[in-house]
């Protein structure tokens, strides 16, 4: 199968994560692979998306200016079987290309008539996501979880990070990981810990970057650790002893399976991504935006020092949701010929 995959974003996060992880797998499966990306995400820099790519996904790489106009002309130029969007630009650029390849797109965020309507099918993360979609179209979507890989954290992870951040073996590391937005809550977090005044052997760490990184750095205590991006989010998923997600809005939330794969503990809002997870994820949700809750919940962790457990992560296989998204190309595929026999 020729397949082409599009996101046209800078840095690489969850959503970019999901797009590089289904192309590697598919290439790694014998398919003929090509990623089309922005030129600025093939730098050489830490959080740049192309470096990821298994050397099997071919590449073809967009300018700045009018990057859907030529995204385009390069699916028309492969003419692949499917073509599998993600996020805004890269589903604007399979507009007008009716009939020459199956056109997907995953929904990372949510419905968007004006991104979605004109493309042939969908796949939802979560199944919160189906609701918006206009009953013809959700005929032709199906809902796949995202998936996690066990990887194991570089020995002595723990306490090479914490030696570079200057916490000590023992304190009770409490963790975020991921974009800085205001979506994501981090705010909530800092003020959280603020309120929640746990002792000195208590240390917060907010890694990723992002938009809201200046605003979440003046709201946080100096205590506070904030490295920016961070590369191999198992090494800092090991350093931590408790993960926090307080968003506001997390259409799955990739990172509480990636922090259920390390065992952590987990102290989360009732996001839309959450909820979907909440009966894996075991402890009660925390209302979102609710600082006392989380401060609350952030003593009680504290002072029980909750240790590490096992997660039941069987539906999250990789090679699972893969062979799942596969075997939706096919059936599309399949309607799709029949509907516009040769």
């Amino acid at each position: 199968m020729r397949i082409v995959h599009l996101i046209l974003t800078r840095r690489f996060a969850g959503s970019e994560r999901y797009a590089v992880e289904l192309a590697n797998a598919q290439a790694g499966a014998g398919h003929d692979v090509t990623m089309v990306l922005r030129r600025v995400a093939c730098e050489d820099r830490p959080d740049a998306i192309a470096s990821r790519l298994d050397p099997c996904v071919r590449l073809e790489q967009v300018g700045e200016l009018l990057q859907v106009w030529q995204a385009r002309r390069i699916v028309r130029r492969l003419s692949p079987d499917v073509a599998h969007a993600h996020l805004s630009r890269a589903c604007a650029a399979l507009h007008g290309l009716d009939g020459r390849c199956l056109r997907v797109a995953t929904l990372h965020i949510e419905y968007k008539r004006r991104q979605h309507a004109p493309l042939d099918a969908l796949i939802a993360i979560a199944p919160w996501q189906l609701d918006a979609i206009p009953a013809p179209l959700r005929q032709r979507s199906v809902q796949i979880d995202n998936w996690t890989r066990s990887i194991a954290p570089t020995p002595g992870a723990r306490e090479r990070i914490r030696s570079e951040l200057g916490i000590a073996s023992d304190d009770v590391v409490f963790g975020t990981l991921g974009r800085i937005e205001d979506g994501k809550g981090l705010d909530i977090v800092a003020e959280a810990w603020k309120r929640a005044a746990l002792p000195s052997n208590a240390t917060l760490v907010i890694a990723g970057q992002g938009e809201a990184f200046a605003s979440v750095r003046h709201i946080a205590p100096p205590e506070v650790k904030m490295p920016g991006f961070v590369t191999a989010p198992q090494d800092w998923l090991a350093a931590f002893d408790v993960f926090i997600s307080a968003a506001r809005r997390e259409p799955f939330g990739l990172v509480l399976l990636e922090a259920m794969n390390s065992g952590l503990p987990i102290l989360a809002s009732e996001s839309e991504g959450a909820c979907h997870l909440a009966s894996v994820i075991g402890s009660p949700l925390l209302p979102i935006g609710d600082i006392d809750a989380l401060a609350s919940a952030m003593t009680s962790a504290f002072t029980s020092r909750c240790a590490r457990r096992a997660y039941p992560m069987e539906r999250f296989s990789m090679e699972a949701r893969v062979a799942d998204v596969e075997a939706f190309y096919c059936r599309e595929l399949a309607r799709r010929d029949g509907a516009n026999p040769q």
